[in-house]
C-alpha cells in the first residue's frame, strides 16, 4: 500500500475463471459489493470482454443517489481487471492462482492517476478509510459467491 492505494486481498476457494466470471458481469457487482453503494447496472455488457468498453451504474453516497459510468483500463482474463470513471481513480481486481486450485484476490482503489485536487477531495471525504472497509466486505462476499458458483 502507498499513499495513494488502499488494497486487501483473500484467498478462495475456486478457480480463477470463476472468480473473473463474476468481476467481468456488471450485472454481479452489487452482489458482491462491500461498500453498500453499488445498485442496479443500467448499461453494461453482458460480460466485459476488452479495456475501453464501459458500464453505467446506479450508486449511492452519503444516502444520495446518482448514476456513474466506468470504463475498464486494465483486462487480462482470469488475472486482472479494472475499472475507472471520471475521477481516474480505478478500482482493480488482481488474481493469482493458487496451488490448490483456488484463487488469491487482490482488490485495490487506486488514486494515483488522478488531480491533485480530486485527490485531495478523496481524502477530505475520508474515503481511503470508507474504501478500506468496502474493499474488506467487497473481498468477502465475492468469496461466498465465488465458492457458491464453483460447486
Amino acid at each position: 500500500m502507498s499513499d495513494t492505494t488502499v488494497s486487501d486481498s483473500t484467498t478462495i476457494a475456486a478457480p480463477p475463471s470463476v472468480v473473473f466470471d463474476i468481476l467481468a458481469d456488471p450485472r454481479q457487482h452489487s452482489r458482491i459489493d462491500g461498500s453498500g453503494s453499488v445498485g442496479a447496472v443500467i448499461r453494461a455488457p453482458e460480460r466485459i470482454t476488452a479495456t475501453g468498453q464501459t458500464f453505467a451504474v446506479r450508486m449511492k453516497l452519503f444516502g444520495v443517489p446518482y448514476l456513474i459510468v466506468n470504463r475498464v483500463v486494465e483486462y487480462e482474463p482470469d488475472r486482472r481487471i479494472a475499472w475507472r470513471h471520471f475521477t481516474a481513480n480505478r478500482w482493480r481486481y488482481e488474481l493469482t492462482p493458487t496451488a490448490d486450485g483456488g484463487t488469491r484476490v487482490t482488490e485495490t482503489f487506486d488514486m494515483s492517476r488522478a488531480s491533485p485536487l480530486v485527490t485531495k477531495v478523496v481524502r477530505g471525504a475520508k474515503f481511503p478509510e470508507r474504501n478500506r472497509q468496502g474493499i474488506a466486505g467487497t473481498l468477502e462476499r465475492l468469496k461466498r459467491a465465488a465458492e457458491a458458483d464453483g460447486r
